[in-house]
């Protein structure tokens, strides 16, 4: 096992931040809004405390990513490079999108929210592979 890269850890969970602002910003935030309501995008929360857990989130899967790649070794990630997108984008396609679609299945939420959110996940698990890659 190799040793974790923290500056990747940190620069990869920053990463999926900003992918979150474009994501619910410009890209899908009108729909989200249309889905949910305004005023309840946050639900009872203040959006100060939802960016927080979504940043505590990203982190703490930024970590086990680090774990996972360090795990891996970096010879066997310098021979091939495709392993950080498909770890990374495996796990978002496999076990978190899936979590998110089932919650939302249980809660009722629309096909429309749940694909916006699991794709936010998908793509931002393979931003935090790519930045692992860059700074690997």
């Amino acid at each position: 096992m190799g040793p974790v890269n923290w500056l990747a850890v940190f620069v990869a969970a920053l990463v999926a931040g900003v992918v979150a602002f474009g994501w619910y910003g410009p890209l899908f935030g009108r729909a989200k809004l249309e889905e949910v309501g305004p005023g309840r995008l946050a639900g009872r929360r203040r959006p100060g405390q939802a960016i927080a857990i979504t940043a505590g989130a990203l982190l703490l899967a930024a970590v086990m990513m680090g774990h996972m790649f360090a795990r891996v070794g970096p010879q066997t990630l310098e021979m091939k490079p495709w392993l950080y997108f498909m770890m990374s984008g495996g796990l978002a396609l496999t076990f978190v999108a899936p979590a998110v679609w089932v919650s939302y299945a249980h809660m009722r939420a629309s096909t429309r929210l749940a694909l916006i959110d699991g794709g936010y996940w998908i793509v931002a698990y393979l931003a935090m592979g790519g930045t692992f890659w860059l700074l690997g």
